[in-house]
């Protein structure tokens, strides 16, 4: 396992506060989109774009490349950001989020977008996509990893679980899918919507490796995704325990944020807090 020195774990919380700066600055210039899922996952985003993924901004079709899929798809504008920062395309189309002209639409199209390797909308499919590419890679002879980030609102879905009877069935171990587990989704707490526990026993009872960190930790999200390639014989769930609208204090644990944007004066506070918090870290 790689020893991570507080250097990089300090870059790449750094990588992850302007993902988050990014993500509401789109969100508010849009006036649609969903801060509060965007936020809460910008610190495993930042650990698998600037450290684990081997992927080539410069080559977006390279076979032999990692492969990402963004399952819980209306967070765009946090996937949008890391592909503008890691140089797939320039950060100024951040700006044409959501115009009809634009490569940046409201959810990602693999067919528009370099580094996106899975079109999404309806929740749910991408851990079933992923086991599927994944299959393909073996069965191709190639070395690549598959990583599959979902929603905890979305593991309600049926066709999850599909997807990840299909993976352990045939021991898809360079396939990993990570759960933004914040506990809310549109219309309130996802334990009361449609409790999901004992979640990580479910997984496990699939055949799957569960690990269980805390999403908002740098290091344990990177010890989690070496781990995960360790394991050989079946597929890796990290389930990541996360806040919504992590960073700005009006948004966090609140299902209202899930997808409506703020409005100038709430978008101000938002970067305020997110510039103060990097200022007072990096001091």
């Amino acid at each position: 396992m790689t020893t991570y020195s507080e250097e990089t774990l300090r870059a790449l919380e750094e990588h992850a506060r302007q993902l988050r700066i990014d993500s509401i600055d789109m969100i508010y210039q849009r006036q649609a989109g969903h801060p509060g899922g965007s936020l809460s996952a910008a610190d495993i985003m930042a650990a698998l774009f600037f450290e684990k993924l081997r992927i080539d901004p410069a080559r977006p079709d390279w076979p032999e490349r990692d492969r990402f899929i963004l399952s819980k798809g209306h967070a765009s504008a946090l996937l949008y950001a890391a592909l503008a920062r890691r140089g797939f395309f320039p950060v100024e189309d951040l700006e044409q989020w959501g115009a009809l002209a634009c490569h940046l639409q409201g959810h990602p199209d693999c067919l528009k977008t370099p580094g996106v390797d899975m079109t999404s909308g309806i929740l749910g499919h991408g851990v079933a996509i992923g086991a599927g590419l994944a299959l393909a890679a073996r069965m191709d002879g190639g070395k690549q990893r598959v990583y599959v980030l979902m929603g905890d609102g979305e593991c309600q879905g049926g066709i999850v679980w599909e997807g990840a009877m299909l993976a352990a069935r045939y021991h898809l171990s360079r396939l990993t899918a990570i759960v933004d587990y914040n506990d809310v989704q549109l219309d309130g707490a996802v334990h009361d919507v449609m409790p999901l526990e004992p979640f990580a026993d479910k997984w496990r009872a699939f055949n799957w490796a569960v690990l269980e960190i805390n999403g908002h930790n740098m290091r344990q999200i990177l010890e989690a995704l070496d781990t995960a390639e360790e394991i050989h014989d079946r597929p890796t769930l990290i389930l990541a325990r996360t806040t919504k609208g992590k960073g700005v204090s009006y948004m966090e644990n609140d299902a209202h944020w899930h997808g409506v944007a703020p409005n100038a004066a709430q978008h101000a506070q938002a970067r305020a807090e997110l510039r103060g918090q990097r200022a007072q870290e990096v001091a």
